[in-house]
């Protein structure tokens, strides 16, 4: 995952691709909507487990980060199906 700057401006950009009758365009929203959702959960994660190296202060979370960082996993793996949908079905991620 690269290290952009993550804002609302890029789920809204997903918006007019998730309401599409195109079942493409769809995929295609699903697609950025999951990479913006997993940048920001690695961050998070990361952000912990640097507090915990540090022995400083981590950052508030109610969930263990065993349970992120699992769901992060979850989400990897997804978008590694995603991803081979979309080179079966000729569907250009960008």
């Amino acid at each position: 995952m690269g290290e952009t700057k993550q804002s609302c401006n890029d789920y809204e950009s997903t918006v007019d691709l998730m309401l599409s009758d195109d079942y493409r365009e769809r995929f295609i929203a699903e697609y950025m909507q999951l990479t913006i959702r997993m940048t920001k959960l690695e961050k998070f994660c990361n952000r912990i487990e640097a507090a915990i190296v540090k022995g400083t202060e981590e950052p508030k979370h109610d969930c263990p980060l065993n349970l992120l960082k699992d769901q992060l996993h979850a989400m990897r793996s997804y978008l590694v199906i995603l991803q081979l949908r979309a080179e079966i079905e000729g569907i250009d991620l960008g």
